[in-house]
């Protein structure tokens, strides 16, 4: 990786050498500006990594300065230096989009701590542009886009999978992906030249689904005017994907055990035996043990079907990939709705990475699209996202049940000390332990943080 390049910008000789001699260790490329003028033709002609902006600069302020790289390049960490005693100051700069702040005198160590921490940002940045240079390199996995540990073990599985014709149940809520999965097991599968046909088995009610699946005869039921093919007819030499296979009834479930085993069915009405070579993709977000115990499943088909099992991990187990994911999906939907969008902004971000999403990602793409669609400017910003993003996602029925015979002051006292204590340390985990940047969020000052974590056990 190349030195990444700083730009410091402050009036006083004295200051621009004291941070220089105490950043040595980062091995920085340096570049300096003595005016807000001068740092934003910096900014634009070198594009540094990172920028330390004194506050009280002549001409044109460095809170100003701050709006302007905002404006045109949100993504760059720009860390403030205000004098002692400006908290309201230095709380206006992490509004503005500030990536922390250091207030004079500082402490160097406090100095190095927050640099460490921005180019941590940078690197992570480089690491999804190398991570999509990879994927394009190993032809992608389309829209399936994660760095995460448990994300490279999907790749790894699908990679492996791929090249032999054995049955794969996937695992994993709604939304998560389990499709994008299935299809890139086909694409990548010596069947990629044949069909791809897929089958949500909790679409249609139970009297319809065989007709679907196997197909059916003329006269074989009221309204079967002539005689249809189903999908693993349409699927023969390729791959059927199943989804939701965990709402199959019983009959049903004895059906694809059949065809499992002999490769063998007959269309509804008929009497024909039919044989088809299908490889069987299935998918659920149940727990089919669970299901078995319940006598909702067959244990036969459970085993299978699950010859290979692969675990899609819900979006909030996965964080770390929701920059990769936005950024992927705004450029995808810019070129699709025609629209010059250049990146989301840090307040933007910031919701995406904290919100719970219960949809996972599909949820995402769709908050992604509808956002380019209405947004007025080309960078994404906090007001064109859905106000859904800000809504706490609230305790849970159970624990609310267990405050019921509490007297009312007690459970409210109980209450109101959970609910602060996940409320911070949710706020201080999404800005990755920062408190100066936590309690710009909230509007106090970073010692009243600090005094709260305190009180209530927060390290």
């Amino acid at each position: 990786m190349e030195k990444p390049l700083l730009l410091i910008v402050d009036d006083e000789p004295g200051s621009r050498y004291g941070i220089r001699k105490a950043l040595t260790q980062f091995r920085f490329s340096v570049q300096e500006a003595t005016t807000g003028k001068e740092a934003l033709d910096k900014i634009r002609q070198l594009a540094p990594d990172l920028v330390i902006l004194d506050v009280n600069l002549p001409e044109m302020d460095g809170l100003s300065v701050l709006s302007e790289v905002q404006r045109e390049n949100p993504m760059l960490p720009v860390i403030v230096i205000t004098a002692y005693g400006s908290e309201r100051i230095a709380v206006d700069a992490m509004k503005r989009g500030a990536y922390d702040y250091v207030s004079k005198p500082y402490d160097i160590d406090e100095l190095r701590l927050v640099v460490s921490r921005a180019l941590e940002r940078l690197e992570l940045k480089q690491e999804n542009i190398q991570l999509r240079k990879e994927l394009e390199r190993r032809s992608g996995f389309g829209p399936i886009l994660g760095q995460t540990i448990t994300m490279r073990k999907v790749y790894d599985m699908v990679e492996k999978v791929s090249l032999s014709d054995i049955t794969v149940l996937i695992h994993g809520e709604s939304g998560t992906g389990k499709e994008l999965v299935a299809r890139e097991i086909h694409r990548r599968s010596s069947r990629h030249n044949k069909p791809f046909i897929t089958m949500n088995c909790a679409a249609l009610p139970e009297n319809l689904i065989e007709s679907e699946l196997f197909g059916h005869e003329r006269g074989a039921f009221t309204g079967a005017v002539r005689q249809r093919k189903g999908k693993f007819e349409l699927a023969a030499d390729g791959t059927i994907f199943l989804d939701e296979i965990g709402d199959m009834s019983l009959n049903t479930q004895s059906k694809i055990l059949r065809i499992l085993q002999e490769k063998k069915f007959e269309r509804l009405g008929g009497d024909q035996t039919l044989e088809v070579d299908v490889r069987i993709l299935s998918a659920t977000h149940k727990d089919l043990l669970v299901e078995i115990q319940n006598g909702n499943f067959r244990n036969d088909l459970y085993y299978r079907l699950k010859v290979i099992d692969i675990e899609i991990p819900p979006l909030r187990d996965r964080k770390e990939d929701i920059p990769l994911l936005v950024e992927h999906y705004l450029s995808e939907f810019s070129k699709k709705h025609n629209k010059k969008m250049e990146g989301i902004d840090p307040e933007g971000l910031r919701l995406f990475l904290r919100y719970h999403w219960p949809g996972n990602v599909r949820q995402l793409v769709n908050t992604l699209e509808r956002a380019v669609v209405l947004a007025s400017g080309s960078v994404l910003r906090k007001e064109d996202l859905p106000n859904e993003l800000e809504l706490p996602s609230g305790f849970s029925d159970s624990y609310l049940d267990d405050l019921m015979h509490l007297p009312f002051k007690q459970a409210k006292e109980k209450i109101v000390t959970r609910f602060m204590k996940e409320y911070l340390t949710k706020r201080l985990n999404d800005n990755e332990g920062n408190i100066s940047h936590t309690a710009a969020e909230l509007g106090i000052r970073r010692q009243s943080l600090q005094a709260m974590m305190r009180r209530l056990g927060i390290k």
